[in-house]
Protein backbone atom coordinates (compact mmCIF):
# COMPACT_ATOMS: atom_id res chain seq x y z
CA UNK A 1 0.00 0.00 0.00
CA UNK A 2 0.95 3.28 -1.01
CA UNK A 3 1.37 6.56 1.51
CA UNK A 4 2.02 8.93 -1.29
CA UNK A 5 -1.35 11.17 -1.45
CA UNK A 6 -3.22 12.00 -5.01
CA UNK A 7 -2.68 14.93 -6.95
CA UNK A 8 -6.10 15.93 -5.89
CA UNK A 9 -5.39 15.05 -2.42
CA UNK A 10 -2.16 16.94 -2.54
CA UNK A 11 -3.25 20.11 -3.69
CA UNK A 12 -6.46 19.95 -1.00
CA UNK A 13 -3.78 19.64 1.58
CA UNK A 14 -1.73 22.28 0.18
CA UNK A 15 -5.30 24.17 0.44
CA UNK A 16 -5.69 23.87 3.74
CA UNK A 17 -4.81 26.14 6.68
CA UNK A 18 -0.84 25.05 7.75
CA UNK A 19 1.86 26.98 8.52
CA UNK A 20 4.92 26.89 5.73
CA UNK A 21 8.77 25.83 5.82
CA UNK A 22 10.25 27.74 3.02
CA UNK A 23 13.43 25.79 2.40
CA UNK A 24 15.89 28.15 -0.22
CA UNK A 25 19.64 27.17 -1.23
CA UNK A 26 22.18 29.83 0.43
CA UNK A 27 25.67 29.85 -0.95
CA UNK A 28 28.36 28.23 1.66
CA UNK A 29 26.31 26.69 3.61
CA UNK A 30 23.35 24.34 4.46
CA UNK A 31 19.43 25.73 3.21
CA UNK A 32 17.66 28.36 4.90
CA UNK A 33 14.76 27.23 6.40
CA UNK A 34 12.05 29.70 7.56
CA UNK A 35 8.25 29.27 8.52
CA UNK A 36 5.92 31.28 6.22
CA UNK A 37 1.82 32.06 5.98
CA UNK A 38 1.24 31.41 2.04
CA UNK A 39 -1.81 30.70 0.09
CA UNK A 40 -1.94 28.08 -2.73
CA UNK A 41 -4.66 29.04 -5.42
CA UNK A 42 -5.31 27.64 -8.78
CA UNK A 43 -2.46 26.18 -9.30
CA UNK A 44 0.30 28.75 -7.66
CA UNK A 45 1.60 29.19 -4.18
CA UNK A 46 2.39 32.48 -2.57
CA UNK A 47 3.64 34.56 0.33
CA UNK A 48 4.21 38.19 1.09
CA UNK A 49 7.40 38.98 2.71
CA UNK A 50 9.28 42.11 4.03
CA UNK A 51 11.26 43.50 0.75
CA UNK A 52 14.84 43.54 2.44
CA UNK A 53 14.81 40.01 3.89
CA UNK A 54 17.33 37.34 3.62
CA UNK A 55 15.04 35.31 2.35
CA UNK A 56 14.36 37.27 -0.66
CA UNK A 57 17.86 37.91 -1.51
CA UNK A 58 18.36 33.86 -1.38
CA UNK A 59 15.04 33.24 -3.34
CA UNK A 60 16.01 35.97 -6.15
CA UNK A 61 19.72 34.52 -6.40
CA UNK A 62 18.57 30.22 -6.30
CA UNK A 63 15.51 31.36 -8.98
CA UNK A 64 13.81 28.07 -6.90
CA UNK A 65 12.22 27.23 -3.11
CA UNK A 66 10.86 24.53 -1.64
CA UNK A 67 7.56 24.58 0.95
CA UNK A 68 6.67 21.86 2.90
CA UNK A 69 3.41 21.81 5.20
CA UNK A 70 2.99 19.05 7.26
CA UNK A 71 0.79 17.64 10.05
CA UNK A 72 2.77 16.27 13.05
CA UNK A 73 -0.22 14.53 15.08
CA UNK A 74 -0.06 10.96 13.95
CA UNK A 75 -1.44 10.12 11.61
CA UNK A 76 1.14 12.38 9.65
CA UNK A 77 0.77 13.95 6.41
CA UNK A 78 2.77 15.77 4.71
CA UNK A 79 2.91 18.31 1.34
CA UNK A 80 6.48 19.28 0.05
CA UNK A 81 6.67 21.06 -3.19
CA UNK A 82 9.16 22.53 -5.18
CA UNK A 83 9.49 25.22 -8.34
CA UNK A 84 11.35 27.79 -9.40
CA UNK A 85 10.41 31.06 -9.17
CA UNK A 86 7.48 32.88 -10.97
CA UNK A 87 8.07 36.41 -9.92
CA UNK A 88 8.77 39.07 -6.90
CA UNK A 89 6.78 41.65 -7.42
CA UNK A 90 5.48 44.57 -5.31
CA UNK A 91 2.93 43.35 -2.99
CA UNK A 92 -0.49 44.14 -3.69
CA UNK A 93 -2.17 44.66 0.14
CA UNK A 94 -5.89 44.09 -0.74
CA UNK A 95 -5.06 41.10 -3.18
CA UNK A 96 -2.15 39.11 -1.38
CA UNK A 97 -1.00 40.10 2.00
CA UNK A 98 -5.03 40.82 3.45
CA UNK A 99 -5.89 37.44 2.34
CA UNK A 100 -2.87 35.86 3.76
CA UNK A 101 -3.45 37.47 6.72
CA UNK A 102 -7.07 36.70 7.30
CA UNK A 103 -6.10 33.55 6.56
CA UNK A 104 -4.09 32.70 9.38
CA UNK A 105 -5.76 35.58 12.29
CA UNK A 106 -9.09 35.46 11.05
CA UNK A 107 -10.52 38.53 10.04
CA UNK A 108 -10.30 40.96 12.46
CA UNK A 109 -6.70 40.95 13.57
CA UNK A 110 -5.99 40.26 9.66
CA UNK A 111 -6.66 43.31 8.73
CA UNK A 112 -5.01 44.87 12.00
CA UNK A 113 -2.04 43.06 11.38
CA UNK A 114 -2.44 44.22 7.48
CA UNK A 115 -2.83 47.70 7.90
CA UNK A 116 -0.04 48.17 10.63
CA UNK A 117 1.91 45.95 8.22
CA UNK A 118 1.27 48.19 5.27
CA UNK A 119 2.30 51.53 7.36
CA UNK A 120 5.85 50.36 8.30
CA UNK A 121 6.69 47.82 5.73
CA UNK A 122 7.55 47.43 1.68
CA UNK A 123 6.53 44.34 1.19
CA UNK A 124 6.61 41.92 -2.07
CA UNK A 125 4.32 38.84 -3.05
CA UNK A 126 7.22 36.06 -3.97
CA UNK A 127 5.19 33.57 -6.68
CA UNK A 128 5.73 29.77 -7.30
CA UNK A 129 4.20 26.94 -9.27
CA UNK A 130 5.01 23.27 -7.96
CA UNK A 131 6.97 21.62 -10.48
CA UNK A 132 7.88 18.57 -7.81
CA UNK A 133 5.79 17.15 -5.46
CA UNK A 134 7.14 14.90 -2.82
CA UNK A 135 4.12 13.64 -0.23
CA UNK A 136 2.06 10.71 2.57
CA UNK A 137 -0.70 10.66 3.88
CA UNK A 138 -0.16 7.74 6.75
CA UNK A 139 -3.83 7.50 7.40
CA UNK A 140 -3.54 5.62 4.50
CA UNK A 141 -2.70 2.27 6.56
CA UNK A 142 -4.60 -0.95 6.36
Amino acid sequence: MSYTMTEDERKAFLSELHVGVLSIAAEGRAPVSIPVWYMYENGELFFCSVKYARKVELIRSAGRFTLCVMIEKPPAKYVSVEGTLVSIEPCDFECDQRPVARRYLGEEKGDQYTEEIKATEEMVTIRMRPQRWSSADYSKQP
